[in-house]
């Protein structure tokens, strides 16, 4: 009899009620019968359910999930308050086919088999309401495709296994399939499932896929295949096809910017997200990244660089570097853009009924600039954002806590920077900035008149970069970007706050790390070294 490993937990369950509705076992099930997951006699198809909510586990969760640090410290907007933590390598340039900071490859493979599974045996199972079985089905290819898609933004092309579930004793020794056969892949899959998805769900189901979700998938996968990292050539027919992809989504006329940035990611039920990670309420978040210096026993993780900073503007509207911008360098953080605010904390911002102190001796920062390898901040900063209000000096309250893996913003940012590779800066791709600024609250909201082709560019970068800070973008957009050469091959700087005796603060930049990126190979993740042992005909990417 087949078995098949199924570990079901309620506190992975995305939020989507499966433990309010007592859907799972009091006990997990560990090794379940396919036959009894697919039961013939089953017509509310309960285990085959429990089967799929344990594929939606692997969705991308974000948060602090590379050994308690966010991916962001991986690039030129943080790093890790422990030196030693092995997200910086991706800054430093130490990874290679041994040594992965993550590796997605070994999740990725198993949730296709997970859903190859899935379609298999659900033809078994006499669902009695009409339309659940196609959606079921619409769901688990979801999955599939974003399996897929996480594959290939890592490791360009690899191998497509169709619907087979394989064996043990079968040969899976496969070549790799190209990039441009994955982009139309997943593209295809989304094409396929897209009307037997649902529009929204209830309260209970949560965090499960709908049409939007589907066609933001679509959307970013065609993105990132018109980006200079796999379109050299620089054909505008992909780009306007992404510019396309993310009209689809704007032309359900379902989603809209929440009135508050932090709703996006505080809140379960917004009108921004379109798909999110959901867990249970908790301060997980919270007490691992919030400042270190509280009796919570916040950690820090997470450390802001000033690199991050300064690409904050101020809420006129300007660059902090702009003539009439109204930025004072001598108190660098007044009149900011208020997503800074709900981004990164500061020194003598209030935060839970004190103020944070990061200048050296302070806190926040005991020990001071260049003291320390681990345990307060190496650049002056922490992380703000995803941090729920709620608490006191000596707890958190539980928070609910919603990974955007899709949000109404992103496809804004992506249309504009689509169209405006196709076309230059048209009204369409001014207003979708503008609407993201307008929600910002920055007055005024619009952008200089007669902006060229470069210069919207670079404005839609910026936004990008500000707007999606530590949500898991920035580092894919320099890689996608072709940028990351330029921007990892430096030193990350800090500020060092020196507190004097009238209470007033001197602030100095200050080095953080110096980075490194091999521009010949790092633009793409190395086969894992274990994948090339087991399949000889897995070839290696270059330069690896």
């Amino acid at each position: 009899m087949k078995k098949y490993s199924l570990y079901i937990a309620c506190s992975l369950l995305l939020g989507m009620g499966a433990c309010q509705k007592d859907v799972m076992e009091k006990e997990p099930l560990e090794y379940a019968d396919l036959e009894l997951v697919f039961d013939p006699l089953d017509s509310l198809g309960v285990n085959a359910e429990k089967f799929l909510y344990n594929i939606y586990n692997d969705l991308p969760r974000g948060y602090n999930r590379i050994d308690n640090n966010v991916l962001d410290a991986g690039t030129d907007d943080a790093v890790p308050s422990n030196i030693n933590a092995s997200v910086q390598y991706f800054s430093t340039g130490q990874w290679s086919p041994y040594l992965m900071p993550e590796d997605r490859w070994k999740v990725s493979y198993e949730v296709i088999r997970k859903v190859n599974i899935f379609l298999e045996n659900i033809g078994r199972v006499p669902l009695k309401t009409d339309g659940l079985k196609e959606q079921w089905i619409a769901e688990a290819r979801f999955m599939r495709a974003m399996a897929y898609f996480e594959l290939s933004k890592r490791w360009s092309g690899v191998p497509i296994v169709g619907d087979k579930v394989f064996e043990l004793n079968d040969d899976v020794a496969l070549a790799r399939d190209s990039y441009d056969e994955v982009v139309s892949y997943i593209s295809n899959e989304i094409d396929a499932i897209v009307d037997d998805l649902p529009s929204e769900y209830t309260a209970a189901y949560f965090g499960r896929v709908t049409k939007g979700g589907a066609l933001a998938l679509k959307a970013r996968n065609l993105l990132y295949a018109a980006s200079p990292w796999h379109n050299e050539s620089n054909d505008l027919q992909k780009w306007q096809a992404a510019a396309d992809a993310a009209k689809d989504v704007m032309d359900l006329d379902f989603y809209s910017l929440t009135g508050n940035f932090t709703d996006a990611f505080l809140k379960r039920k917004n009108t921004e997200v379109i798909l999110a990670y959901m867990a249970s309420p908790n301060s997980t978040v919270e007490r691992l990244n919030g400042p270190m210096g509280s009796q919570r026993g916040d950690q820090g993780l997470t450390n802001p660089t000033q690199d991050l900073v300064d690409a904050f503007g101020m809420a006129n509207g300007l660059g902090i570097h702009e003539a009439g911008s109204g930025y004072d360098e001598n108190d660098p953080y007044a009149g900011r853009d208020p997503r800074f605010y709900a981004t990164i904390f500061h020194n003598n911002m209030s935060w839970l009924g004190r103020k944070v102190e990061t200048f050296d001796g302070g806190l926040d920062r005991p020990l001071g600039y260049g003291r320390a390898t681990s345990g307060e901040t190496r650049t002056g900063y922490y992380m703000r954002k995803f941090l729920g209000t709620g608490g006191s000096n000596n707890s958190y309250s539980n928070a609910e806590h919603c990974f955007p893996i899709f949000r109404y913003a992103e496809v804004l940012l992506n249309y504009a920077e689509a169209l405006n590779e196709v076309g230059g800066p048209t009204q369409d791709v001014y207003d979708a900035v503008e609407d993201i600024r307008r929600r910002a609250k920055l007055v005024p909201y619009a952008l200089p008149a007669g902006l060229s082709k470069a210069e919207m560019r670079d404005r839609i970068r910026g936004e990008r970069r500000v707007e999606m800070a530590f949500e898991e973008q920035r580092f894919w957009d320099i890689r996608r970007w072709k940028i990351a050469g330029d921007v990892l091959n430096k030193t990350l700087t800090g500020i060092q706050v020196i507190k004097q005796d009238d209470d007033s603060f001197r602030y100095n930049r200050v080095d953080v790390l110096k980075t490194s990126f091999d521009v010949n190979r790092m633009y793409l993740y190395p086969i894992p070294y274990s994948e090339l042992l087991a399949n000889p005909n897995m070839a290696q990417n270059p330069n690896w």
